[in-house]
Formats: C-alpha cells, structure tokens, sequence
C-alpha cells in the first residue's frame, strides 16, 4: 500500500486541480466564435510562450539533455519539422521523428 501513495497523492495534487479548471473552461467557452479577435490574440500568445519553451529547452537544457550535443538537438528538431510537413502537418508525426532522432543520435553518441 505504501508504494501506491506517491501515485494518489500525484493524482490528487497535481491531475484533479487542473482537471477542474480545463472543465470549467469548456463549459464557459461555448458559443465563443473561434475566430474571434481576443480568441486569436489569446491562440498567438499561447503559441508565443510554447515556442519560447520549445527554444529555452532546445538551446540552454538542463539535466539529461544537456550531455547531448547541440548539433543533435537542432537535428531532432529539424527533422521532426520536416516530418511535420511531410505527414500534412501532423503534430503525432512532427513529435514522434523529433524523438526518434533524438533517442537514437544519443545512442550513437554513447550518451
């Protein structure tokens, strides 16, 4: 039993909070037009912080990925771009090559 706590207390702490917040907004957001002026501003600045995200993990990591190389980092990102337009824009794929060249360029690397 024990070795359950940490997995309740995750769930509890960090999946039902945010859980409440995402079902509150689906409730409020209908009948919003999508294609709204706030909406759009809202979507580019979500995109904005992501890319920002995206870049700071790229360029300055921390941890693990910091022992790979940044060469191989913006390889797996090209590549997964690339996978990305080829699969007509299909963010599974993007994401899935992205790794792909990552895991396996550090596996050649001895990292």
């Amino acid at each position: 039993m024990s070795d359950v706590w940490p997995y309740l207390v995750l769930v509890l702490v960090g999946f039902l909070p945010n859980e409440v917040w995402r079902m509150l907004g689906l409730v409020l957001s209908r009948g919003v037009d999508e294609e709204s002026d706030l909406l759009l501003w809202v979507r580019a600045v979500a995109v904005a912080i992501l890319a920002g995200v995206v870049g700071q993990l790229i360029l300055f990591s921390s941890g693990a990925l910091a022992g790979v190389p940044l060469a191989l980092r913006l390889g797996a990102v090209a590549a997964g771009f690339a996978a990305f337009l080829a699969a007509r824009r299909s963010v599974f794929v993007g994401v899935l090559a992205g790794e792909v060249v990552l895991i396996a360029g550090a596996m050649m690397a001895g990292l």
